[in-house]
């Protein structure tokens, strides 16, 4: 009997060389070209080879913001995927597993059990690398998907060569689905249907990708940078398209010297970035009070993953957030934002280019590996909602009788009211200054005053002051949930798409719960912060850190209870564990309510 879902989450796990990560990359595009909506997470070893892999989809009929929690079915390409993954199916769930690789026990508690011998498949087509491929097809078949489309994909994804590969991909694929039609059941044991889907209508995008056109779309035409994972595609992307736009990419020696070199060509005029990972950033914080002290505009992409040192660079971590507000020697004025999903990460990098160049500073955008190397379905970019930020540049005014117009006087620091101050490029007549990292006067030259240092000071904190403002302007806060919420959750970054869905699933069962995810965190827009939470009984704040870096910016500037919840395990969070917390904190705020009503009616009585 076939069995109709709107929702399903695939898990699929194999070795490191075996190609799982194509498999669950392919087979999510297909989902998406059959108009459903996916949701992809993978874990994999940081060596180069070797290793177990884990790729996640999720593809629904609606919007999906999470990678789900149980899982309807695993594709087990050996016998450490079965055991690590296993457990985690749903009664009544789906094991698909390669029967030349692994038997597994008698199912229980409802679970059906494919066997695909993915191994002999690919060899009876001379194709032994390509059995990757097969377990594609007989994916595609299980579930019903359309098979036209699914040729489509393999010819766009692996079909660049062209040629013989091509061939070979496009009969592997035949040969799984055929496979399963033939053995398993000619009509699809599971249904999974899309709706009616015209190609451009959605796109099917990485975190990273959309960051790069992100980039692309502000304006940016320089990047420097020095591949590290999980920031390297950014370069990759950009390597490529760059030379189509008349932008230049260089790879540096290091990332000190790539943030030097993207601070060199925005002293130019040029809008440039550079992207690491916590290591990487950790070397730049030297050259981030350099831009700082300079006035000069930079973006610094932070792809954020688990560390300290080396650690575990493919897997996912919040644990930047205080390197990124506050590292440096003494105090260095930066601008810190954090987009909150793939969809987003367009948005904010262009939030990103224009902060910086408004008030001439480093902007550190901080994304993670999770959302980097995640693959979703996203509404097309709104292009005509995009607008550009330009950097004030200073302005040549006439000389007393001269042939060159020139700037007498040019004051590079000037101090204002807003502490912007004009900048000159090179090669401006008049406007050449010094910009070195020594304290100062309004012309560039070394001064040493504790009265030049104090209003130096001042004039580089207030300008930054000025992105609150703006942050309300361009909706840079997600809020979501109950209008009169009595529990409510603030946190940051990629950790939005469970709270969403962990949200709903309180709302549904009468729990007035909301959450806010301000996407400017540095300088903190407390203001809002404080309005959100002024109903309050208790604040959560979920963060993939161990130390809740979050909590602890927020506990000082809140007058209610703000509860930690925390993950460091090196995986993103499912909705389950936020609803978990967000029940027992709801439990016990509803709790105490009562206490203080039967407080106010005795002191009443009295």
């Amino acid at each position: 009997m076939q069995r109709m879902d709107n929702d399903l989450v695939i898990r699929i796990g194999g070795e490191s060389g075996e190609g799982i990560v194509t498999t669950g990359e392919v087979f999510a595009r297909i989902a998406a070209f059959a108009g459903l909506e996916v949701y992809t997470v993978r874990t994999i070893p940081a060596e180069i080879k070797g290793g177990h892999v884990m790729f996640q989809v999720r593809a629904s009929q609606n919007s999906v913001f999470s990678q789900g929690d149980e899982l309807d079915m695993l594709l087990a390409f050996n016998q450490e995927a079965y055991e690590n993954h296993a457990h985690l199916l749903k009664p009544g769930g789906i094991l698909v597993f390669n029967s030349d690789e692994l038997t597994p026990p008698t199912p229980q508690n409802g679970t059906a059990q494919y066997g695909l011998p993915l191994n002999e498949l690919a060899k009876s087509i001379s194709f032994v690398r390509g059995k990757n491929i097969v377990a594609i097809g007989a994916l595609v078949k299980l579930f019903d998907l359309p098979y036209e489309r699914a040729q489509k994909v393999v010819e766009r994804q692996l079909g660049r060569k062209g040629g013989e590969l091509l061939r070979q991909n496009l009969q592997a694929l035949e040969t799984g689905y055929k496979y399963v039609e033939e053995h398993i059941s000619r009509e699809s044991p599971f249904h999974l249907k899309g709706r009616e889907a015209t190609e451009g209508d959605r796109l099917v995008i990485s975190g990273n990708q959309a960051l790069s056109l992100g980039v692309i779309t502000a304006g940016c035409k320089f990047y420097a940078g020095y591949p590290i994972t999980p920031a390297s595609d950014i370069m990759e992307f950009l390597a490529a398209q760059f030379p189509k736009l008349g932008g230049t990419m260089i790879q540096a020696e290091d990332e000190m010297a790539a943030l030097a070199m993207a601070i060199g060509a925005s002293f130019t005029g040029e809008q440039a970035m550079t992207a690491t990972s916590g290591p990487g950033l950790a070397l730049m914080v030297e050259l981030l009070g350099h831009a700082s002290m300079t006035e000069t505009p930079v973006v610094i992409v932070d792809v954020q993953r688990a560390g300290p040192s080396t650690g575990m660079p493919t897997k996912v971590a919040q644990g930047d957030l205080r390197l990124a507000v506050y590292g440096g020697n003494d105090e260095a004025p930066r601008i810190v934002v954090a987009p909150i999903s793939v969809e987003d990460c367009f948005y904010q990098t262009i939030n990103a280019f224009n902060l910086a160049e408004k008030y001439q500073v480093p902007v550190i955008l901080l994304s993670d590996q999770d959302m980097s190397v995640r693959v979703e379905t996203i509404p097309p970019l709104r292009l005509k909602d995009v607008h550009l930020e330009p950097r004030l540049l200073a302005q040549p005014t006439e000389g007393n009788g001269a042939d060159e117009p020139s700037l007498h006087g040019y004051e590079r620091y000037v101090d204002t009211p807003s502490g912007i101050s004009p900048m000159s490029l090179p090669g401006t007549p008049g406007g050449q200054y010094t910009a070195e990292g020594l304290e100062h006067d309004a012309t560039g030259a070394p001064n040493y005053t504790p009265e030049m240092h104090a209003t130096n000071t001042e004039k580089r904190f207030r300008k930054i002051q000025g992105a609150l403002e703006d942050a309300r302007r361009w909706n840079m806060f997600e809020r979501l949930g109950s209008a009169d919420p009595v529990v409510g959750i603030i946190g940051w970054g990629s950790t939005s798409g469970p709270v969403r869905e962990a949200v709903q699933q309180a709302q549904e069962n009468g729990m007035r719960v909301a959450a806010l995810y301000p996407k400017l965190l540095c300088p903190l827009p407390e203001e809002d912060i404080r309005r959100f939470s002024a109903s309050l009984k208790a604040v959560i704040v979920p963060e993939m850190n161990y130390l809740g870096q979050f909590a602890e910016m927020l506990e000082p500037r809140l007058d209610v209870p703000v509860i930690h919840l925390n993950k460091y395990s090196g995986v993103p969070f499912n909705a389950n564990e936020i609803y978990k917390r967000i029940r027992e904190t709801y439990e016990w705020a509803t709790e105490v309510g009562k206490e203080a009503e039967r407080m106010s009616a005795a002191v009443a009585l009295r």
